[in-house]
């Protein structure tokens, strides 16, 4: 099972979200995939994709974390808490100084929809940092250098030890996720040989 857990002002319908979703259900595992629109509110993201992790858990199932950008984040909070593996691509990992400049209205990429991002949102954040990762075996950093909004070598050095694929070039939406999707696939431990 994968949580796919989005960016900030990000959706499901993110580029990321949709080709892993599609590569998924090519490969007959659409009812592993989950990525619903998160809330503004960390806190509320948290409780959403925790509620998913216990449904995955509730049917036997073995969930695994993506996330992207501020997804990856909330992945390194929820692999830590529940011991699941996570795959990191482009992750905040200092969130709650990045997203310092975004407090006031922000309108979401995807839909459009304005919100307000607030200091207690911050406050929340601040609250689901994870000082050092306790089992690197259980990451996978995917990482350009090209990337243009947060700087890759904070997520090189914060997940020291753990699987990482840092490309040169490359931004923050990263370019080349299409290449590693059965590899993310794999990782989450859902290669089951069928493709295409």
């Amino acid at each position: 099972m994968i949580v796919y857990l989005h960016g900030f002002r990000s959706a499901p319908a993110s580029i990321k979200a949709r080709a892993l979703g599609a590569r998924m259900a090519e490969r007959g595992l659409a009812d592993r995939f989950w990525c619903e629109q998160l809330p503004v509110s960390p806190r509320a993201a948290i409780a959403l994709a925790e509620a998913e992790i216990a449904r995955a858990h509730a049917a036997g199932l073995t969930p695994s974390v993506v996330g992207s950008s501020l997804g990856g984040y909330y992945a390194t909070w929820l692999a830590e808490r529940h011991g699941l593996r996570a795959v990191l691509v482009n992750p905040a990992v200092v969130a709650p100084l990045s997203l310092e400049a975004y407090v006031g209205t922000q309108t979401n990429l995807y839909t459009g929809e304005s919100f307000d991002f607030t200091r207690e949102h911050i406050d929340e954040l601040r609250a689901l940092e994870v000082p050092a990762i306790t089992r690197p075996e259980r990451y996978w950093l995917l990482a350009e250098t090209g990337d243009e909004v947060l700087d890759y070598r904070h997520a090189v050095q914060k997940y020291a030890g753990a699987r990482q694929t840092v490309l040169e070039g490359g931004d923050h939406g990263f370019s080349r996720w299409n290449d590693y999707l059965d590899a993310v696939i794999a990782f989450a431990g859902l290669d089951t040989g069928v493709t295409r």
